[in-house]
């Protein structure tokens, strides 16, 4: 059986080292649409989930490759990580900077770090939990099929809304 940690320690690298660099790819490429889709267009909270949500679920895709016959339920687990460490962005930055009263660069970094460890956190908890064909749940196709609909719908929704930005507060860069 080859052994997971390594890979989410390359991983856990590779979507730090990706979503960092994904927040300039927008203006390095002269401001193309097709890369504004998937990397940040503003400085706006939505946009920056993207730095967590691309890279990771590119390496999710890439260790199920790897792992989908010791870990049959890999890619359901990343995916969940992939969405945990997506949506608790929002979370972490509103809840700070409604508590300072603005945001800073350096926690906004933090935040940034902590949305990976969340992300990858949630992904082996629950890769360790597949081994084998022991699933996640009682309900693995449940599982599966929530988790795969919630992430299709989230690349959906960042496409449509990377074109179509509602005019709320989670779509506008900070003042």
């Amino acid at each position: 059986m080859k052994k997971i940690k390594p890979y989410l320690t390359a991983g856990f690298i590779f979507v730090l080292v990706a979503g960092t660099l994904a927040h300039f790819v927008y203006d390095w490429t002269g401001k193309n649409s097709l890369a504004g889709l998937f990397t940040p267009v503003n400085e706006s909270t939505w946009e920056h989930m993207k730095l967590v949500f691309f890279p990771m679920l590119i390496y999710s895709l890439f260790v199920y490759f790897i792992f989908q016959k010791e870990y049959p339920c890999i890619l359901y687990a990343f995916l969940a990580g992939t969405l945990a460490g997506t949506y608790i962005m929002p979370v972490i930055f509103y809840t700070y900077t409604g508590i300072i009263g603005r945001n800073f660069f350096v926690l906004d970094l933090v935040t940034f770090l902590l949305c990976v460890i969340t992300a990858f956190a949630a992904a082996s908890k629950l890769s360790a939990r597949c081994v084998s064909g022991v699933p996640i749940t009682p309900y693995p196709n449940c599982f599966g099929f929530f988790i795969g609909t919630l992430s299709l719908l989230t690349l959906a929704a960042f496409i449509i809304f990377t074109i179509y930005p509602p005019e709320i507060g989670l779509f506008a860069p900070p003042a």
